[in-house]
């Protein structure tokens, strides 16, 4: 069973930044993605940064420039490095891995950003 536990999540003024991590455990298999999305109160959940096995990234169009997703493979982690947030940024950001075809999901961690 693949579990997933971010963190790095809090309160940032408008134009600041924060690293958010998630450290995954409990697989031995090849992740095909790993991903963050968000859900802001009201909203769908929507995917913001997504990286492949190949390395391959996307990125929301609202975040690109501004956001960096990563990892470090040894220690099983995937980063989302968010500068210069905006308000309207503020939600419960989740991040998902795909093992196998199988979604993973997170807790969530939230972030809140104030003007």
């Amino acid at each position: 069973q693949v579990q997933l536990v971010e963190s790095g999540g809090g309160l940032v003024q408008a134009g600041g930044s924060l690293r958010l991590s998630c450290a995954a455990s409990g697989t031995s298999f090849v992740i095909n993605t790993r991903g963050w999305y968000r859900q802001a109160p009201g909203k769908q959940r929507e995917l913001v940064a997504s990286l492949t096995i190949s390395d391959i990234t996307t990125y929301a169009d609202s975040v690109k420039g501004r956001f960096t997703i990563s990892r470090d493979t040894p220690k099983n982690t995937v980063y989302l490095q968010m500068n210069s947030l905006k308000p309207e940024e503020t939600a419960v950001y989740y991040c998902n891995y795909v093992v196998l075809g199988r979604p993973y999901w997170g807790k969530g961690t939230p972030v809140t950003v104030s003007t």
